[in-house]
């Protein structure tokens, strides 16, 4: 899976932080997600799905490969 983060619509909300941290961080100057890992671990799709479903921006999403 590919996640992919729109830094363009996200509101700084932090759910997705708090789901799945090692995927997901935030740029404190800019007030946006940060994608720390791209292409997480398929260990992961629940919590990454649970942030994704979540965003109340809807700025994130998941690509399959």
């Amino acid at each position: 899976m590919r996640v992919v983060a729109d830094a363009g619509i996200c509101q700084g909300h932090q759910l997705c932080q708090g789901e799945a941290p090692t995927v997901f961080g935030f740029d404190e100057s800019a007030d946006v997600v940060e994608l720390l890992d791209e292409h997480p671990d398929e260990a992961l799709r629940a919590d990454v799905t649970t942030a994704v479903k979540y965003c109340p921006a809807f700025a994130l999403s998941i690509e399959e490969d």
